[in-house]
């Protein structure tokens, strides 16, 4: 068996082993390697693939792990049986990946143009979808680009230890985020940029290089609680602490049952998702609008009616929401959001008539149809014509004063 050693610009210098003219593959002994120029260069290599900032930790997450056992304990978690059962998996990130010793976290922007936040807010009769959801699915771009990023790697370094994760896995994304230097965790749980807000969407490359790694940011939230007071269902319990089991995005995404009475009317048109909570955050106003137009607003469902909406047929919702985040929801739990949402709404004879069509569609359907029919049939006998919450009201002054250009 031969040796032979290959070069490259950036210091490293590999042991390749050949046997005849046919190369076999890397060899398990890489002699050295320019790490710190490594990092540099891998850096470089994300913001080519699009992504807005790349930083780097350890996986030590030890002192997450408690914090999340209190918070699965307190069964903020509601019905999403998978984070339970994972347990403190989420937290050990080497039991994905074995020999992982390296995350590189990434962020990439998802604010679409003309976003028109509170101009769908004020508007009842129409859906407000979470903008992040109004484009393609982030799930496969970014888990693309990452591997890209390892494919970059692997090229320079020869072949070594990786794997991408995008949202798709038992980790605790947000405290490596943190931990790489990409933000600081807000007091609505999520991660904040200086430059961004929270407008990204973050992604993992769990890696077995022992890279350097870079310094977090300091918390900058100070004695704002905005987030905190501004949450319609009063989830955010206590700073970083959410109660999945009354958030908006909670409950028209992940939940697939019967929604609490108590909460339907503070759901107000929103069908899928929520913003609210980063809307009033200050970092909001710094948002940069995003250079992937694949996560631009679909016209197919940016501020469309409810009852255009309702009307979908399961053929047309599949076809409308392909490629989208949406579809994972499934038709009839798209036509449940929809209803509370034409439940909250001013009264329309157009609305009571397509409830009333899909009737005897589904069981839990039916429930939340008959509420809706009930609460037009309300607003009809009490004549009542601003059906606006006072929040929602507030809501839509904070953005028009704060985020003009995406109001």
């Amino acid at each position: 068996m031969d040796y032979f050693f290959r070069s490259s610009p950036f210091g490293f210098n590999l042991m390749w082993y050949t046997s005849h003219p046919i190369i076999y593959g890397y060899s398990l002994t890489i002699m050295s390697i320019d790490y710190t120029a490594l990092t540099q260069q891998i850096k470089l290599w994300g913001k080519e693939l699009g992504f807005q900032d790349v930083g780097i930790c350890d996986v030590d997450l030890q002192k997450h792990e408690a914090q999340l056992q209190r918070w699965l304990d307190a069964g903020y978690h509601g019905e999403m049986d998978w984070m339970a059962r994972h347990g403190m998996m989420r937290a050990r990130p080497a039991e994905l990946l074995p020999n992982t010793v390296r995350v590189i976290s990434v962020r990439m922007n998802y604010l679409p143009p003309e976003a028109g936040f509170a101009q769908t807010l004020k508007q009842p009769l129409k859906a407000y979808i979470s903008r992040y959801s109004l484009g393609r699915d982030y799930h496969k771009l970014i888990r693309n680009r990452l591997k890209q990023l390892g494919q970059r790697i692997e090229k320079e370094v020869g072949q070594f230890g990786y794997r991408p994760f995008v949202d798709s896995a038992p980790i605790l994304e947000r405290p490596l985020a943190e931990k790489a230097g990409l933000g600081w965790t807000g007091k609505h749980s999520l991660i904040l940029n200086s430059d961004s807000g929270s407008w990204f969407f973050l992604g993992e490359l769990l890696i077995d290089l022992p890279l350097p790694v870079d310094t977090p940011q300091e918390n900058q939230c100070g004695k704002c609680v905005a987030c905190i007071t501004s949450c319609p269902t009063g989830a955010i319990v206590e700073e970083g602490i959410v109660d999945a089991r009354r958030c908006i995005s909670y409950l028209t995404i992940e939940f697939d049952g019967v929604i609490p009475e108590e909460l339907r009317e503070k759901i107000g048109n929103r069908i899928y998702g929520c913003d609210d909570c980063q809307l009033v955050c200050p970092f909001s106003r710094n948002g940069e609008i995003t250079q992937e137009t694949d996560y631009h607003c679909r016209d197919n469902l940016y501020q469309q009616d409810l009852t255009t909406l309702f009307l979908w047929d399961e053929a047309t919702f599949l076809k409308n929401t392909e490629g989208s985040a949406i579809r994972r929801i499934g038709h009839i739990q798209w036509l449940r959001n929809i209803a509370i949402a034409m439940g909250n709404a001013p009264y329309n004879v157009d609305i009571l008539e397509v409830l009333n069509s899909r009737l005897a569609l589904n069981e839990i359907l039916d429930i939340h149809i008959q509420w809706a029919i009930k609460k037009q049939h309300n607003k009809y006998a009490k004549n009542a014509i601003d059906v606006l919450p006072s929040n929602t009201k507030r809501l839509v002054r904070i953005v028009e004063k704060g985020l003009p250009r995406d109001a």
